[in-house]
């Protein structure tokens, strides 16, 4: 391959710990038992609402949904300087391809984070979303991604740690490599048809 898009949370930011404490953190607003990562694995699906709402056993509406992406990103944020890289992400600086990076976390919030952990000088483009409220499906914003760049989907190759990562890859006709590193249940992830790997390092391996 010659385009690797990465992924960001999950893939290459070491931040489960983080979204574990944020999603339980909804489940005790709405009086409902801490989950472990095991079971949010589990679970976890996209559209997160939906995701919520069989966690929750309840219907959500529109300001339930607020409310708690307000609060799961008020937690999150307040532990997102303890995430760091994942481990193999030095292996990127080897990469004879191109890269680029796609996150469904907020873009003005992404880039200086990327900025800052010393990775941005890696990629051709940087994307992360620009609306106010997340939850959605990443296929559109990959086929975006490649897009603007001017890339072959042929040519490129996915590499995150949810199923979303590998239906977007699907959807515009590129190629994934699925990491257990992250949210993504690793019987789920299989269930995608696209290769399972536990590291960066494995993933970079299959893909050279």
């Amino acid at each position: 391959m010659k385009h690797v898009v990465w992924d960001w949370n999950g893939t290459l930011l070491d931040d489960t710990h983080a979204v574990l404490h944020a999603v339980n953190q909804v489940c005790r607003r709405y009086g409902r038992a801490a989950l472990t990562l095991e079971e949010w694995r589990g679970v976890f699906s996209r559209p997160l609402i939906a995701c919520y709402e069989g966690v929750l056993g309840r219907k959500l509406s529109e300001q339930d949904w607020a409310d708690i992406d307000l609060v799961y990103h008020v937690e999150y944020r307040a532990l997102l300087d303890t995430c760091g890289l994942a481990a193999g992400v030095d292996l990127l600086h080897r990469w004879s391809g191109t890269q680029s990076l796609l996150s469904m976390w907020f873009h003005d919030e992404l880039v200086p984070l990327v900025e800052r952990l010393g990775l941005a000088g890696l990629f051709t483009r940087v994307d992360g979303l620009r609306v106010d409220v997340g939850g959605g499906s990443k296929a559109e914003h990959l086929a975006e991604h490649l897009e603007q760049q001017g890339l072959d989907p042929r040519d490129v190759v996915v590499i995150g740690d949810v199923v979303d990562d590998a239906e977007a890859a699907r959807h515009v006709g590129a190629q994934a490599v699925l990491v257990t590193t992250g949210v993504g249940d690793r019987v789920k992830l299989a269930a995608t048809g696209m290769p399972v790997v536990d590291s960066i390092p494995e993933a970079l391996a299959l893909i050279a």
